[in-house]
């Protein structure tokens, strides 16, 4: 429930390691910061950098011209950094199981016995192709389109194809789950992939094709360059089906409710009832279908493509799906195409950092409970929640302020406000792995056991209510999210770690750090496609129209200033794919600073090592973001990713902050410099 408790400067001993409550107690004295002397590392700054043309540059431009990213990474910074220290600390723990073992069926056998098996590529390589041997058999006896959709829907059998159903929750009814229809069957990332000719996407189609003539040929099939020249004809029709990527952020245009006999109007001549057959949702009658208008044309190019094509097209991709757990020929061949050419990675990660994101991936929560137990001390999640109340009441404060919602919405807002609920660190109730068999030795097998009992976990979901328990990520996972069904924000313990959250640094800077952070995951809330989920997380109208054509005039002038930005010569952000990762990144920065400037009680922070409050503020949110990216990757990112690059999610909302401008003296010719009249407030 929302607190009325007043921010103090003490109520962040969370962060500061004060005290907490009304003044009873005095500070207690913090300790020493993980990173310089008030958790700014100020070697990083270039101050040859004005910070009003490129604020990414000045606080970390120091630090990235004297790092390079790792050969086995794509892109190096706070965040990869946080990710090499979670694997390490789990690595010790994955470790230690597998050294002593577990009882037969227990958590620390399965998480022995799982990554000893991904572990020993010499025990894969020694068994050959002998695993996927009896599933190609049956690519290859394919003769009709049921015969195809029976083989795709099969548990265990999962691959890319056309058309996707999984089980999700039912977006008007947050109470229950249902089948969940999307579409799918692309090898390279998004569709413009295989339809733009600029730059280098022609020689990333030849590359992919290569690939999949190459991987053929491993596999012992003939003609492998025809049949991968057939294969890469067939996904450019599927992509061209495809939906823009920033339309399938739209959230009502993506939810579909259908009746089966409604999917079955959709393409006749497709052989629907196998396909849920195969899934083991012959007893569903409802469905809800994604991409609406691509579904019947993609199930008629689904039934139009001979069975031949699919057998090849089945065959690469079932291959590529599960080339970590086939021998190193495999697995490299896969590698130097997805890994070296598409993303720039120059070499694999070593094995057992493989090995212990196979495990995350299999038994997340059984290393997670492991984890916690000696990383993340009950007080530190106690402190965490406490800051989420401090945000939430600046928030709620912002809301009351805001000059373009009406009366009523705000009621509504703030009733959504009230019912976010924080999980922080890890869950109240660990997932059970029971019925999940590993077996030692047998990397293939575990992981084909795996997909079985994941697919049976989400159809045993079907008729019961839905578990607002359930987390979607791993407590050692360096990451956050909202989720809008049920309205809740999620903090696992691995993100809650310095430079992001140091009970010793400075208030400043971890307002500017976790306080965006946290700042960015309520705002999601609020965003252009979260605010379309009541307090109660059903999918609806809650705001009245002219506050709806009054919040799109304001973020669509977000979106286009976005859409100015150029990573790459040629290449600009799309302001409407990156909109409701800006509008949290913006709205979010500014309920921390409000937060911020809350804590301060009416008196002025102190200057430290030159550094005023409101810099500190400001540089924690850019140490936070710092981050070098190969082309490749960044290319990727702005092609298909939600997320704007780090430095526009420092630039972005730092010149839409008039604080900032004051902070830094910005001024009218910095290459920054917004017009007051053109900086977009939103929260």
């Amino acid at each position: 429930m929302f607190t009325r408790r007043a921010v103090t400067a003490s109520s962040l001993a969370l962060l500061a390691g004060c005290a907490t409550g009304n003044g009873a107690s005095a500070p207690a004295p913090r300790g020493r910061p993980a990173i310089g002397s008030f958790g700014i590392d100020m070697t990083a700054v270039n101050p040859n950098v004005k910070p009003g043309d490129d604020f990414f540059q000045y606080v970390n431009g120091a630090w990235l011209d004297s790092n390079t990213i790792p050969d086995d990474r794509v892109s190096w910074g706070t965040n990869e950094m946080l990710i090499v220290k979670a694997e390490h600390d789990v690595r010790a723990i994955i470790e230690e199981a597998a050294a002593s073992g577990g009882a037969p069926g227990s958590n620390r056998q399965k998480i022995a016995d799982y990554y000893n098996a991904y572990l020993d590529h010499d025990a894969i390589d020694a068994r050959g192709l002998e695993p996927i041997q009896a599933s190609l058999a049956q690519i290859a006896a394919l003769r009709t389109h049921e015969d195809v959709v029976r083989f795709v829907g099969t548990p265990g059998n999962g691959v890319s194809f056309p058309i996707a159903i999984y089980i999700g929750l039912d977006e008007r009814d947050p109470n229950r789950y249902l089948p969940q229809m999307t579409h799918g069957g692309l090898g390279l990332p998004e569709r413009e992939y295989y339809r733009s000719d600029g730059r280098q996407f022609p020689e990333l189609r030849a590359g992919y094709e290569a690939a999949c003539a190459n991987m053929l040929g491993l596999i012992g099939q003939r003609d492998g360059a025809a049949k991968a020249a057939g294969i890469i004809a067939l996904e450019r029709r599927i992509a061209e089906l495809h939906w823009p990527v920033a339309d399938r952020r739209e959230r009502e245009r993506t939810y579909n409710l259908l009746t089966r006999a409604q999917v079955r109007a959709l393409a006749p001549n497709f052989p629907w009832d196998a396909y849920f057959e195969a899934r083991g949702l012959e007893n569903q009658n409802e469905v809800v279908v994604a991409e609406l208008s691509a579904m019947g044309p993609l199930a008629n190019l689904v039934v139009a493509t001979p069975v031949a094509t699919w057998r090849d097209y089945l065959s690469w991709h079932f291959v590529r799906a599960r080339s970590p757990v086939l021998p190193r020929v495999i697995d490299d061949a896969n590698f130097d195409f997805f890994g070296k050419q598409l993303n720039g990675q120059q070499r694999q990660r070593e094995r057992w950092q493989r090995a212990i994101q196979a495990v995350n991936g299999a038994l997340g929560e059984a290393v997670g409970e492991l984890y916690v137990q000696r990383h993340f001390p009950p007080e530190t999640k106690a402190q965490a929640l406490e800051l989420v109340e401090n945000m939430r009441r600046a928030y709620g404060e912002r809301i009351d302020q805001s000059p373009w919602m009406s009366a009523e919405t705000k009621v509504r807002a703030r009733e959504k406000l009230a019912t976010f609920r924080p999980k922080i660190g890890y869950p109240d109730r660990w997932k059970d792995y029971s019925g999940f068999e590993v077996r030692a030795g047998d990397a293939y097998g575990n992981q084909q056991r795996l997909a079985i009992w994941d697919w049976q976990n989400d159809l045993n979901r079907l008729g019961r209510p839905s578990d607002r328990e359930e987390w979607f990520m791993n407590p050692h996972s360096v990451n956050a999210y909202y989720n809008p069904p049920f309205n809740e924000i999620v903090f696992p313990a691995g993100y809650l770690q310095p430079p992001l959250f140091d009970p010793n640094a400075d208030p400043a800077v971890n307002y500017g750090a976790i306080g965006g952070v946290i700042g960015h995951e309520m705002g999601h809330g609020f965003d252009d496609q979260g605010a379309k989920s009541d307090a109660h997380g059903v999918l609806r109208d809650w705001w009245n129209e002219d506050d709806v054509r009054r919040f799109r005039e304001v973020t669509d002038r977000l979106a286009d200033q976005y859409s100015q930005f150029e990573p790459l010569p040629g290449l600009r952000l799309n302001g409407r794919l990156s909109l409701g990762e800006n509008i949290g990144d913006c709205g979010g920065l500014q309920v921390a600073l409000h937060a911020y400037r809350i804590s301060l009680n009416g008196e002025e922070p102190p200057v430290l090592e030159g550094t005023t409050g409101l810099q500190r503020f400001f540089m924690g949110r850019a140490q936070h973001r710092k981050q070098l990216q190969r082309e490749q990757a960044l290319r990727n990112q702005v092609m298909t990713g939600p997320h704007s690059p780090a430095r526009y999610r420092i630039n972005g909302p730092a010149r839409n902050m008039d604080a900032w401008y004051e902070a830094f003296n910005v001024q009218p010719g910095d290459a920054l410099y917004l017009p007051p009249e053109e900086r977009v407030t939103i929260w």
